[in-house]
């Protein structure tokens, strides 16, 4: 809480905005609350029972954060509750619209999934890692007094026109406020559709943090709750609205126009997606066609693969391969792109290669879980990106040579499991890529356990 205010006064503030929340703005009047402060309450978006861990997110002194966490937990609090009230603190005061603020709320989801596989002694330690980074960029943005996100009112729109289209379109125009009602009213009936209609409108370009966005979104709704949809979805709606003023690439709408085409073209519209398996071979060529081919070449083979009734999953598989082939083969940042803690070589963050696997991972997954028109868009335009990364940012791929080369595998001399992985913790706390690769191969490659 802000430094300034004592425990009582920040009680008061909210404890004044669920009573408004609660009467509404006219009886609120008539009980002697200011209009200003009446207001001011209506237009604050609040998270019922969870509003108090929220406000502590965003309001205790980062150097005091961690002490809280702990008491809260030693009170009962859970890491699931920690995490939501992080994730609803984040997508109330950056609304999707701050670099390191969107950063933060998708790192939040694979950090509480990590925790579950540690000893519940140290199940805290990653999510506190992110924890500490969400209040502290809050707090570096202003805290409460410039929250982006507010209570919005559902559109009135007739039912039968609040579509996917809709949506897209008021993004389109540059319609916050036409897009977020909107979405609210959609949501108001189903978070599943609410997540599906947004697709539509992240659909309209493959930029890596519009795609991760809304996946990240969907799966911490899984650990905070279905009803939060609207607030967590808002964010891609805000991001995709922003991004319709960003100076164009040469190529940026063409997702656009090749999309539907290939739904069109290739009879995908009003079916399911098959189920046929595919043989390891056929994956592993699927993949390369993505690799080698244009962006516009490697979508048409995806819509033809999922024509013809193969798995999604085989071919979500098969764009992953291609963007591992991205991140193994990549030489990393050249002098001129250097940045503190970046140094030239480094494949550390916003690499080609890690972007664009972060982007096959996220298409893949929301091919898992979307509907059957957003299964088939998502792999179509997942292998048009990995396509795209390839070419679009420089370099040499499909000359460079993936690791591990031989030299890292010819320096593998134990072929025990323990001792591979001792050997491995050693080279990535030294940050020895090739090495690292090289154990990881060996391990793998003499059958033992992932």
């Amino acid at each position: 809480m802000n430094p300034q205010s004592t425990r009582r006064e920040f009680l008061a503030d909210v404890g004044r905005g669920m009573l408004v929340t609660t009467l509404g703005y006219e009886v609120a009047i008539n009980l002697g609350l200011s209009p200003a402060i009446a207001a001011e309450a209506m237009d604050t978006l609040t998270f019922g029972s969870l509003e108090p861990l929220v406000c502590l997110m965003q309001e205790t002194p980062v150097n005091r954060l961690l002490p809280a966490l702990v008491e809260q937990m030693r009170s009962g609090a859970d890491l699931r509750r920690l995490v939501a009230a992080a994730a609803l603190a984040n997508a109330r005061t950056f609304g999707g619209e701050d670099y390191v603020g969107f950063h933060t709320v998708m790192a939040l989801a694979p950090a509480y999934h990590m925790a579950q596989e540690l000893p519940v002694d140290l199940q805290p330690l990653p999510v506190f890692k992110v924890l500490y980074r969400n209040t502290n960029r809050i707090q570096e943005r202003g805290g409460r007094k410039d929250e982006v996100l507010h209570a919005v009112t559902p559109s009135s729109t007739p039912a039968d026109q609040l579509t996917g289209e809709a949506l897209r379109q008021a993004v389109r125009q540059k319609d916050t406020a036409a897009a977020e009602q909107i979405l609210a009213a959609i949501a108001r009936s189903s978070s599943d559709e609410a997540f599906n209609d947004v697709l539509w409108a992240v659909q309209d370009s493959t930029e890596v943090h519009r795609v991760v966005l809304p996946y990240r979104a969907w799966d911490l709704l899984g650990i905070i709750g279905q009803e939060q949809a609207q607030t967590l979805l808002r964010q891609s709606v805000r991001y995709c609205v922003k991004a319709e003023s960003w100076p164009r690439g040469a190529t940026p709408d063409e997702p656009r126009t090749i999309l539907p085409k290939l739904l069109e073209e290739h009879h995908l519209l009003g079916r399911a997606p098959g189920d046929r398996p595919a043989e390891d071979a056929w994956v592993e060529q699927l993949s390369e066609t993505f690799f080698k081919l244009t962006p516009t070449q490697a979508a048409d083979a995806a819509a033809s693969a999922l024509a013809e009734g193969m798995s999604p999953a085989d071919v979500g598989e098969a764009i992953t391969l291609a963007a591992n082939q991205l991140i193994l083969r990549d030489q990393g940042r050249t002098p001129r792109e250097e940045v503190v803690g970046k140094p030239p070589g480094s494949v550390h963050g916003d690499s080609i290669g890690v972007h664009a696997c972060d982007s096959a991972n996220a298409w893949r997954n929301l091919a898992r879980v979307a509907n059957s028109r957003n299964c088939f868009a998502s792999l179509i335009l997942g292998a048009y990106q990995v396509a795209l990364d390839r070419k679009a940012r420089g370099g040499d791929f499909l000359n460079w040579q993936p690791l591990p080369i031989q030299r890292h595998l010819d320096e593998i001399k134990s072929s025990e499991p323990d001792a591979l992985l001792r050997d491995l913790d050693e080279a990535v706390r030294g940050n020895l890529q090739g090495k690292a690769s090289a154990l990881v191969h060996r391990y793998g490659e003499l059958g033992n356990s992932p």
